[in-house]
């Protein structure tokens, strides 16, 4: 049965151990975002079964192991815990309690220039990555215009902008994605160049 998380987050990739045990994983800065307005906890994975958390100036150790596949036992102060592992894109871990909907959501710190040291850092980092991400898929996509109930192209959004500038087009022509049929999302050419 599909559990709810896949319904809030439909892209989440299981843990597997060949493609992100040593690249994604292991001796990474992962900040726990749930509490992070309270205090901030950076997990450390060791590949020798050691989980360091640092919370504040407080270091302590424990235990983790991966089980099967995507599944991690990790000892708490409650005792062993077994938590489902996926990843959002290669920064962001998501730890799943079995048999429930509870969440913990990793930040990898590691792979960003700044610090996450409160829920606002988590809200810039997020949105920089996914601007940047959309800059560049819209970047590297191609796009037709209509002017003058003449369609042209495919054409990046760099050559649309060039048009524009030599005054080729004008930057309120109506565009469609390569993979749309029609021209009902309204969308135009300085919207396109907005987004990038």
């Amino acid at each position: 049965m599909k559990s709810s998380i896949f319904d809030l987050y439909p892209n989440l990739e299981p843990f597997n151990h060949n493609s992100h045990f040593n690249t994604q994983l292991i001796n990474q800065n992962w900040v726990l975002v749930n509490g992070i307005s309270k205090k901030k906890a950076v997990y450390v994975f060791k590949a020798e079964d050691v989980l360091t958390i640092s919370e504040n100036e407080k270091v302590s150790e424990t235990t983790w192991s991966i089980d099967k596949e995507n599944t991690f036992i990790i000892e708490t102060e409650d005792g062993l815990t077994r938590v489902k592992a996926y990843f959002k894109d290669d920064d962001i871990l998501v730890l799943n309690k079995e048999t429930t909907d509870d969440c913990a959501f990793f930040i990898n710190e590691s792979q960003y220039d700044d610090s996450l040291n409160s829920f606002e850092d988590v809200q810039k980092f997020l949105h920089d990555k996914y601007v940047k991400k959309a800059n560049n898929i819209i970047s590297g996509h191609e796009f037709y215009y209509i002017e003058k109930s003449k369609e042209h192209g495919p054409f990046t959004v760099n050559e649309l902008d060039k048009k524009v500038k030599e005054d080729l087009i004008s930057v309120y022509c109506f565009v469609r994605d390569i993979n749309e049929y029609n021209y009902n999302k309204r969308l135009r050419i300085i919207d396109l160049i907005k987004a990038v």
